[in-house]
């Protein structure tokens, strides 16, 4: 979208903030002014110390004035900085509230350019970008002012020479434009790991992980590479900036001579444009990246809102036309019109309409346009009355159960206990720890599908709607339970009657009950009516019905419709998680989940003790982090960076020592030409001694380069490592904050933070060393100015440390409130439900705005008393010069002064730095958490399975039980069964029985706690896992795709040819479908397969399985949100083309299995029938009963 406002928010916020920002300017400038009275008086000084006669009240006013310059300068500097600090807040929190209640308005088109991770991103950096500037916002003219005053004050000194210096501190500006290309390697990056940590568990089950492994190895190495050059350039300019002035100063002219009064101003002057200098570039980059932002940030809120004018409510009586003719929407970059293309229709009040047709015939997208979250290009939409909303992917929210069903309206206990108990969610109460008070995870996390899809629906009928749009809310439950909540819902009888409804749905079974069915066909309707109308008719419906369903006198109601039942639906919208149900379908739908994660809410506000654990474990930042970062640098490397820096400041104190005997030079060599032998040695050793400094700078970055890399390699070789029940409590957002925050923590703010704390600890010394130089008696003031400090600095830096931590802790939940909002987005809009979070997240915001004020505000009493301290060791060395100056020459005076003005600064440094260092080492304590989770079993092992293995497909299990984890119940309870070669087996059971734990034990992803299961002869415990599971083949429930090329997907190791990949692709149906892509093979994927309908997805992961050629494949019921035609495809497939293999097929829907030579009943963890269908059928247990339900009543009638 290249036509949004630009160049606005600047202006906006700068009009906001303008009183702050000339309140600030005032003390800056006072500020910037005192720090050049001090060198004058510091000449006075010494021209004092110089001349006996003078008196001796003239000194000690020197002395005080220099003390009080000093006192007024720190007050005016904390004062602007104070003001600055509650800028930055204001900035932050001001966009903040601005994204996200554009997040809430934004339309569809721009909700498809941003992934979810982009717009929290754009909430998270971006702000705190502005933050960062602003701070420092007052150093672009306040930087210049001091440079300009300086560089005069040296011209006067050392004349054009001075160019020589300050050329070189320009030259150091560009550098930072290294920097920028090195994000592009960290985003890629993190868009790799967000999808690896996503669809882990697909990973897992094909053994993909080293493929994964090696892509974010190679983008690695490339970002270290971009930072190690860039870090050298920086310790080169250092190098060269110290050494030119005076080089070129002496080099010039014969003339020149270096003398003491030269010498020391033109140093004390250097110091201070050393300052200026240093934040100059710094300020520059950190503006161009708000730059960046601004434009991001301007991109975003100024882009389109939703059209209130594409469609139009009008509240009265409850008639409900819905009448678009060409309504279209771009789902697509290639904004190919998706569907619907024409729809009119018109929709009687209190009825019941279902929508059905074809995968990709444009169901979803016709509610999504009702909604109006989709382009209306032309025609309008009429709806009269309140809307109900129930997506296909269940949107939950990280809140207590109750609290999702309730979603912001008042309790009205009656009603709410008969919504729970007509959407069937009782007994998932019971199991819950909490009942309804129980914490649900993030996205829902300890919820299986079926109970994610039931809270979202009973959320729908407490709001006591109007009208509800329902898309596919049965897909994911079980038949009898889909025929309860049609019964007690939905249906005719149903809590709902007499509401307008619209039905997508898949199932054919209860269409005989709904008032008026709508045929859609590649986004039109073809026909509409009721159901007995439709069908002598014959058109597209009938001949629907007769492909897929043997009408055996239906019964009233509907009951004969065996066919296509229950779908098991989840096509993914939301990017992350897209694989976590799979492991937590526990017993009962949930026995064993609660303990997964969750905590009734209490007192203590809302935070699962879960997190907090995490967040005040590292109370004590112990040494032995410190010490675990330097063995990551190695010891060597350590050992030499300290050797290299002490003889740095060694260095830096001789280099001063023999400026002042070059000085002497210039009595020496009066009046006669000076040697250049002389000379020569001079600049020579001067440089030597400068040289120090490259050599500690240079190791150091490689050093630091070499912790990064050591790092991240055992964070990312570990965490691809880990069991899958780690990735099941932990919320993704968690690991991939080790990921990002961390790990970029280590690349670049630990190593800056080593150095600038080496740096200042060193400076300090050297300049009390040299003071006491000069005045012997200072070492008796060091000794209270110590203690002193010591206290501050430790009772800031334990207050600081925890205000910090506290802000990280009330900082998540503003990001995952947001995240959750945007991926919800269409549900809350649905409800009209804005207003509600915009003001929730206003409260997360302030409750954050707290801790980060009160750490502004420790900060600034820190910097005073630090300050003060400083200017105590400044009036102490000028009161002893004065007290002392008989036996004193000028010039050690002049260094012991000059030295002192420096000290206020750098102890100031010294402490914001080993602040600065505790919090970040944490990095490192937490990076190190994550490489010693407990690993899975070894990938491959000594004993290996023999070639070709297994080449019949038996499985043998005995006396099998497991646990999701130790201490917990089991949830198998000794499984006993044999599957022969190429035999096909069912599985069923209801939700939670153990279904999909029983897949998850064959290929070890749960590891057994008793008994044992034997492939082919091979103990599958005794074999390296990736041996194992490159042997078997599983099509998942839910797809899952990786963003790259549609090649990678199939192939990640290129093991195949291109014939055998379209030879996968021919027998997925997708043939035609990829011929016809512009890039073939070679198709982008974007993130989680968006591009890709939720069918197109099903298929390519049967493609998956079709080119691994296993003997054992097994099918967790891949036939998700497929219609009954593409359901068709997927099932001929499997039976041609995996007629010699053994196939496991999970089935939630009975028809599917049928067929197979045996069906497995599960209930509760055990094995309770086993055998073949026929035969159950006759026995009247649990299998008929389940069949009775879902219409079955042979076995022959429902073969397809």
């Amino acid at each position: 979208i290249g036509d949004y406002p630009k160049a606005w928010l600047a202006k906006a916020l700068i009009r906001t903030f303008v009183g702050n920002l000339l309140k600030s300017v005032a003390f800056k400038v006072v500020h910037d002014l005192l720090v050049f009275v001090s060198p004058q008086l510091l000449k006075l000084l010494i021209s004092f110390v110089a001349d006996p006669t003078a008196y001796a009240w003239q000194g000690y006013l020197y002395a005080l004035l220099l003390f009080v310059t000093a006192l007024v300068q720190s007050l005016c500097l904390q004062q602007y900085f104070q003001l600055c600090f509650v800028l930055g807040m204001s900035l932050r929190t001001a966009l903040m509230a601005a994204v996200y209640k554009k997040a809430l308005t934004v339309s569809n088109a721009t909700r498809k350019e941003y992934t979810q991770g982009e717009t929290v991103n754009l909430m998270s950096a971006d702000t705190q970008r502005f933050m960062d500037l602003a701070t420092f916002i007052h150093q672009l003219w306040s930087a210049p002012l001091q440079i300009a005053l300086s560089i005069i004050f040296l011209w006067w000194e050392l004349g054009p020479s001075v160019l020589a210096g300050i050329g070189v501190m320009v030259l150091l500006i560009p550098i930072n434009a290294v920097l920028m290309k090195n994000m592009k390697n960290k985003d890629q990056r993190m868009k790799i790991m967000n999808e690896i940590l996503s669809g882990i568990k697909i990973l897992k089950l094909f053994a993909w992980e080293p493929s994964f492994e090696r892509q974010v190895g190679e983008i690695r190495v490339r970002e270290l590479k971009g930072l190690l050059h860039f870090t050298n350039l920086q310790a080169f300019s250092i190098f060269i900036f110290s050494c030119a002035p005076f080089a070129v100063y002496v080099m010039v002219d014969e003339k020149n001579v270096l003398d003491a009064q030269k010498a020391f101003t033109s140093i004390s002057l250097f110091n201070i444009l050393r300052f200026p200098m240093a934040t100059l570039p710094l300020v520059i980059s950190s503006l161009v990246q708000t730059a960046v932002s601004t434009e991001r940030l301007e991109r975003y809120l100024g882009s389109g809102n939703l059209d209130p004018s594409n469609f139009s409510w009008l509240h009265g009586y409850c008639f409900y036309t819905l009448f678009t003719s060409l309504v279209a929407a771009q789902r697509c970059s290639e904004s190919q019109l998706s569907r619907p293309s024409r729809v009119t229709l018109d929709i009687k009040p209190g009825h019941l309409v279902a929508v059905v047709g074809a995968v990709g015939s444009g169901k979803s997208s016709l509610v999504s346009a009702v909604l109006g979250e989709m382009e209306n290009l032309k025609g309008h939409i009429n709806i009269q009355g309140s809307v109900a909303y129930v997506p296909q992917q269940a949107w939950i929210q990280n809140a207590t159960l109750k609290d999702n069903i309730l979603f912001g309206s008042d309790l009205d206990e009656a009603r709410y206990q008969q919504v729970v108990e007509a959407c069937a969610l009782l007994p998932d109460l019971k199991l819950l720890p909490g009942g309804d008070l129980t914490e649900i995870g993030e996205k829902g996390i300890n919820l299986s599908g079926g109970q994610k899809q039931r809270v979202s629906l009973a959320r729908a009928v407490y709001s006591d709607a109007d009208i509800y749009l329902l898309d596919d809310p049965l897909s994911a439950v079980d038949a009898h339970v889909g025929k309860h909540l049609f019964d007690q819902v939905l249906g005719p009888d149903g809590l709902l009657q007499g509401k307008t409804r619209i039905l997508v749905t898949h199932s054919v079974s209860f269409l005989p009950r709904t008032d008026e069915i709508v045929v859609l066909v590649a986004g039109a309707v073809s026909e509409q009516g009721s159901y007995s109308t439709l069908l002598a008719n014959g058109g597209a419906f009938a001949q629907l019905l007769s492909t897929y369903g043997s009408q055996e006198g239906s019964t009233p109601e509907g009951e004969g419709w065996g066919l296509h039942h229950w779908r098991w639906g989840f096509p993914m919208p939301c990017i992350f998680h897209s694989t976590l149900f799979g492991l937590m379908l526990l017993c009962g739908e949930g026995r064993g989940v609660a303990c997964r994660r969750s905590c009734v809410r209490g007192a203590c506000g809302g935070w699962t003790p879960w997190d907090a654990a995490t967040e005040c474990a590292a109370l004590q930042v112990k040494f032995s982090l410190y010490l675990r970062y330097l063995h990551a640098v190695g010891w060597g490397f350590s050992a030499w960076v300290f050797i290299t820096y002490v003889a740095q400041y060694a260095a830096f104190m001789g280099s001063n020592l023999w400026l002042s005997d070059w000085t002497d030079d210039s009595l020496r060599y009066w009046n006669q030409t000076y040697p250049t032998s002389q000379r020569d040695m001079r600049i020579g050793v001067f440089g030597a001694l400068a040289a120090f400094l490259l050599a500690g700078a240079l190791l150091a970055t490689r050093g630091a380069i070499r912790a990064s890399r050591v790092l991240h390699q055992q964070l990312l070789s570990n965490i691809l490592r880990v069991p899958m029940s780690f990735f099941d409590t932990t919320p993704t957002g968690r690991i991939v904050n080790r990921f990002a925050k961390d790990i970029f923590t280590v690349d670049e703010t630990i190593p800056m933070s080593f150095r600038s704390w080496l740096t200042c600890f060193l400076g300090i010394i050297s300049t009390l060393l040299m003071i006491c130089l000069a005045t012997p008696y200072f070492a008796l003031i060091i000794i209270p100015l110590s203690i002193l400090y010591f206290f501050l600095l430790r009772y800031y830096v334990s207050t600081s440390r925890q205000l910090r931590r506290l802000d990280s802790v009330t900082r998540s939940p503003i990001y995952s409130h947001f995240g959750e909002t945007v991926s919800g987005l269409s549900v809350i809009r649905a409800y009209g439900h804005q207003e509600r979070f915009l003001q929730h997240n206003d409260r997360i915001v302030d409750m954050n705005q707290k801790s980060v004020y009160s750490w502004i505000v420790s900060n600034r009493w820190l910097a005073v008393r630090l300050e003060f301290v400083g200017n105590l060791v400044v009036f102490s060395a000028a009161l002893l010069a004065v007290i002392t100056r008989d036996n004193l020459g000028s010039g050690i005076v002049g260094l012991s002064i000059s030295s002192a003005l420096n000290i206020t600064q750098t102890l100031n440094w010294l402490v914001r730095m080993t602040s600065e260092l505790e919090t970040n080492i944490v990095a490192v304590e937490r990076v190190r958490e994550y490489t010693e989770v407990e690993n899975e079993a070894q990938w491959v092992t000594a004993q290996r399975p023999p070639p070709g293995w297994p080449s019949k497909g038996e499985i043998q299990i005995t006396d099998y039980q497991v646990r999701y984890r130790p201490g917990l119940e089991l949830v198998l309870h000794g499984l006993t069964c044999d599957i022969g070669s190429t035999e096909k087996v069912g599985v069923v059971g209801r939700t939670g029985a153990g279904k999909s734990s029983l897949t998850n034990c064959l290929f070890r992803i749960l590891e057994a706690a008793g008994g044992k299961i034997v492939i082919d002869g091979v103990d599958i415990s005794t074999i390296g896992l990736h041996d194992l599971r490159q042997s078997l083949t599983i099509i998942p429930q839910d797809p899952v795709l990786f963003s790259g090329t549609l090649r990678m997907n199939l192939d990640p190791f290129d093991q195949h040819s291109d014939e055998e990949i379209w030879k996968a692709l021919e027998l997925a149906h997708l043939k035609t479908y990829v011929l016809d892509l512009p890039e073939r093979l070679s198709h982008q994927v974007s993130e989680a397969g968006e591009n890709l309908s939720v069918g197109q997805r099903q298929l390519l992961c049967l493609a998956r399985a079709l080119l691994r050629k296993s003997k054992i494949l097994i099918l967790d019921e891949a036939t998700a949100a497929v219609d009954l035609e593409t359901d068709h495809l997927i099932q001929t497939t499997i039976r041609s083309e995996f007629a010699n293999c053994t196939v496991l097929t999970i089935a939630h829907r009975l028809h599917t299995i049928m067929d197979s030579n045996r069906v497995m009943v599960l209930q509760a963890g055990r094995i309770v029938e086993y055998d073949s269908p026929e035969r159950l059928l006759q026995q009247q247990g649990l299998f008929s009963t389940m069949a009775k339900d879902a219409g079955i009543v042979s076995a022959q009638a429902t073969v397809l």
